[in-house]
């Protein structure tokens, strides 16, 4: 899995890169801000996002912030990885809209941990659209009439899934958007109502 960094710090982000590649992550390496967020807008962008605090350009928070403003079926998940660990940098990381916090300098099993949650909240926001997709078809595929209705050619009602015989309007009115009205044709008109 692509995993974007975007470090200021060379050794830092060296360090970062090194050990990602260790883990078997494909890491997407940017120096700043600006970078990170350009980046971040292309369609192959990553999904799992280290962004440091403190970046010229665009700091860490600023990206946050950018990120969740976008509607996205996917959204990243971002792990500020920054030196600052005081309870309000974390308070203020996480209302920008970062996912996670780790602080500098980072336990390796610490931040590997977190990258895993990171994966695993990703596939599942993957496989929950990929299932609101499939129910979303089979709904339309539902709301359509489709195939041969069997109708009784006396009283005109319908045979159901379960083999009940029900009115065509309950009918419709179950499997399909329409709304019924009722009426009379021409030609009932003048066979039950002669006189009129």
């Amino acid at each position: 899995m692509k995993v974007l960094i975007a470090e200021d710090d060379v050794t830092s982000r060296s360090i970062v890169t090194a050990v990602l590649r260790k883990w078997g992550y494909d890491p997407v390496v940017t120096a700043d801000g600006q970078a990170a967020w350009d980046e971040l807008q292309k369609p192959d962008a990553p999904k799992l996002v280290l962004l440091d605090w403190n970046m010229p350009g665009l700091d860490g928070p600023e990206v946050c912030r950018r990120l969740r403003k976008i509607a996205t079926p996917h959204p990243p998940f971002v792990i500020l990885l920054t030196a600052r660990g005081e309870k309000s940098d974390i308070v203020a990381g996480l209302q920008a809209g970062a996912n996670d916090f780790v602080t500098k300098p980072f336990d390796p099993s610490e931040l590997q941990a977190r990258l895993a949650v990171g994966q695993r909240v990703v596939d599942l926001q993957s496989a929950l659209n990929d299932r609101i997709g499939e129910l979303n078809a089979a709904l339309d595929h539902v709301k359509t009439l489709q195939g041969i209705l069997p109708v009784c050619m006396h009283c005109k009602k319908i045979r159901n899934d379960d083999d009940s015989w029900q009115k065509i309007e309950q009918y419709l009115q179950v499997h399909t958007d329409v709304k019924v009205s009722h009426g009379v044709c021409p030609d009932c008109l003048e066979r039950l109502y002669p006189e009129k």
